[in-house]
C-alpha cells in the first residue's frame, strides 16, 4: 500500500448542516489519509458523523472547509463535473441495498455501467460474470422481492463492483442481515477487493466483522478519536 499517494486524504474538514441562525456543526477538524487497496472500518455510535462523512468523501455531499482529496482531487471548491468525476471512482454500498424493485437482479448490476457508455451486450455480460462471481449466477432474472436479505446485498456489492471501482464506500452493509450472511457479505467485498487492488471505506455498528479490516477508526461526537482511545472503544473497555 502507497501510503505517500493515499487514495483518501483529508485534512482539517469541518462540516456544518443548515444556516444561521439554525446552522449546526456535525465534522470538526477531521484529518485522516486512507492508503491505496486499504480497508478501513468507521465505527461509533449513532449520530457521529460516520454517514456524513462517508458521502463526502465519495462526492455525494459538497465539501465545506478544509480540504478533501479523492485520488489526488481536490474536492473543496471543487466545480460540479470534478464532483461527478469523483463519483466515478467510487462504488457504494449501502444498508437498504438500493435495488430497483422493477429491475431483474442482472439489470440492477447492468446499471452500474450504464454512464461508462460500454455497450448493452457487454454491459450484460460483465454483469452476468459479476453475479457468478457472488454466488448468484443461478438468480439473473430474479427481482429483489424474490431475494433473501443475504442475496439483496450480494447484488448490491455486484452492482458497486462491476464497473471496477478504485474506491468502495459501505454503509452499514451487514446492519439488516444475521451473523452468517452479514460475514459472508463482508468476506466477499474483502476478497473481490483485494484483487481488484480497491480501496475499502466501511461505516458499520457490527463488532463481528471488525477483523476484516487493516484499520480501525472510531468517531465521536463529529470528531475522530486518537488510536489508542478508538482501540480501548472498540475493545469495549473505553
Amino acid at each position: 500500500m502507497d501510503a505517500a499517494n493515499p487514495a483518501i486524504a483529508v485534512t482539517q474538514l469541518n462540516h456544518f448542516y443548515g444556516s444561521e441562525p439554525l446552522r449546526k456543526q456535525v465534522l470538526f477538524d477531521i484529518s485522516l489519509a486512507i492508503a491505496p487497496g486499504e480497508i478501513v472500518i468507521l465505527s461509533g455510535p449513532s449520530g457521529s458523523g460516520k454517514t456524513t462523512l462517508l458521502s463526502l468523501m465519495g462526492g455525494l455531499r459538497r465539501p465545506q472547509m478544509g480540504s478533501l482529496r479523492l485520488l489526488g482531487e481536490e474536492l473543496v471548491g471543487a466545480s460540479a463535473q470534478v464532483q461527478t468525476m469523483a463519483r466515478r471512482f467510487c462504488g457504494y454500498i449501502f444498508q437498504a441495498h438500493n435495488l430497483h424493485g422493477s429491475l431483474t437482479a442482472l439489470e440492477n448490476v447492468m446499471m452500474g455501467l450504464e454512464k461508462q457508455g460500454i455497450p448493452r451486450g457487454e454491459r450484460r455480460t460483465r454483469a452476468t460474470e459479476m453475479l457468478d462471481i457472488v454466488g448468484l449466477g443461478q438468480r439473473l432474472s430474479y427481482y429483489p422481492e424474490n431475494l433473501s436479505g443475504g442475496q439483496k446485498q450480494r447484488v448490491a456489492i455486484a452492482r458497486a463492483l462491476v464497473g471496477n471501482p478504485r474506491l468502495i464506500l459501505a454503509d452499514e452493509p451487514t446492519a439488516a442481515l444475521d451473523k452468517q450472511s452479514g460475514r459472508e457479505v463482508v468476506e466477499l467485498m474483502q476478497t473481490l477487493a483485494r484483487e481488484r487492488g480497491s480501496t475499502i471505506l466501511l461505516v458499520t455498528h457490527d463488532n463481528r466483522i471488525l477483523d476484516v479490516a487493516d484499520r480501525l477508526v472510531y468517531m465521536e461526537d463529529g470528531r475522530l478519536a486518537d488510536s489508542e482511545r478508538a482501540r480501548l472503544l472498540l475493545s469495549g473497555h473505553g
